[in-house]
């Protein structure tokens, strides 16, 4: 699987063209598990906020193992298949790295001159550049509000309880 960190700002042209991050295009080269020959991303409009989710195809297939989990002829099923990937689309990348964003994409995260990919992890999305800032600071005001930690190497909460500050090594 692929890792996505950082945050970079992109042009996007008036065909709807962006350049993909190199080090995202690298991260999407390393991690192609499935055996596709397939130079690219998967974008699905983001359910909570104006954005778009983007990863490789074998993190599609991850979301496609999980839909094995629900029965198949359930509204759950039915819902979330059509959600997740009726509106998917596969972006390949041309000579010089970029995608074309199809007009729904745009649409739907409010993208016009400038995409910010921010990365998350195992995958990235892309964001109107000012609507990311205030994103990043309302999650980030929430984080501090709620004293959120992540767990150290040791399997000990970092901060030794949910809220408070530590040098030992924990997210803050």
């Amino acid at each position: 699987m692929a890792l996505f960190i950082d945050t970079f700002v992109n042009r996007i042209d008036k065909k709807g063209r962006v350049s993909v991050p190199a080090t995202f295009r690298a991260a999407l080269a390393t991690s192609n598990s499935l055996g596709q020959n397939f130079s690219g991303i998967a974008a699905l409009p983001a359910f909570r906020y104006d954005a778009l989710q983007c990863a490789g195809l074998d993190w599609l297939q991850t979301l496609v193992d999980q839909m094995g989990k629900v029965d198949l002829f359930s509204d759950i099923h039915d819902d979330l298949s059509t959600t997740l990937f009726s509106d998917t689309k596969q972006l390949a990348f041309d000579g010089e790295g970029r995608i074309v964003l199809p007009e729904m994409l745009l649409d739907h995260a409010k993208l016009k001159d400038e995409a910010a990919f921010v990365g998350r992890g195992e995958i990235f999305e892309i964001w109107h550049p000012k609507t990311f800032a205030e994103h990043r600071a309302e999650a980030r005001r929430r984080a501090l509000e709620k004293g959120m930690t992540l767990r150290n190497a040791g399997g000990g909460n970092a901060s030794g309880n949910n809220g408070g500050n530590s040098s030992g090594g924990g997210a803050q």
